[in-house]
């Protein structure tokens, strides 16, 4: 009996480093976009597979990549949650610099998600970078569909402005 259970423990540990090894790069590649930080980007995906090791058993028999993508974002916005209560509050806000010609405007893709909720990154990423509908990014996320539509809608328009795009949107004929 020992020895059969320590076989079935085995092949289960080899099935979740196949998964591993066939995942870890895809997720670790989300968990970039969503925190724009390698090497918290690999935290969190170590963060994940441990958690995800811990279930393993009940959820091998199902596809679970979308379980491990779930458990990926739950723990970024775990991690955010954590981190808010460390921020300092101001009386001050910066003055803004002034303007400059449109190519220094520009600024990375990665940097205009920086500034977005960490929230509103997960819906951008998992609909605009990774093509998911917005019913699977309202499932993993636990929203309701409307609030995945309506955030992505108010969050590319966050990005267009800090993108640049709607300064030289012209006016519709009349």
């Amino acid at each position: 009996m020992a020895g059969e259970l320590t076989e079935v423990t085995v092949r289960e540990d080899d099935e979740f480093a196949a998964f591993v090894e066939q995942s870890g790069s895809r997720l670790c590649e989300t968990a970039f976009w969503l925190c724009r930080d390698w090497g918290l980007a690999q935290d969190l995906t170590q963060t994940t597979f441990i958690k995800v090791y811990l279930s393993w058993r009940r959820i091998k028999h199902d596809d679970p990549y979308p379980y491990c993508k779930q458990v990926l974002l739950r723990t970024y916005l775990d991690h955010k949650r954590l981190k808010s209560s460390a921020e300092v509050q101001t009386d001050m806000v910066p003055d803004r610099p002034a303007a400059a010609d449109a190519a220094e405007l520009r600024i990375t893709l990665l940097d205009a998600l920086g500034h977005l909720s960490p929230r509103d990154r997960a819906i951008i990423v998992l609909r605009y970078w990774e093509d998911h509908s917005v019913q699977s990014v309202a499932e993993l996320l636990d929203l309701s569909p409307g609030v995945v539509k309506t955030q992505s809608m108010r969050a590319l328009a966050i990005l267009r402005v800090l993108l640049g795009e709607d300064e030289a949107v012209p006016a519709p004929p009349v």
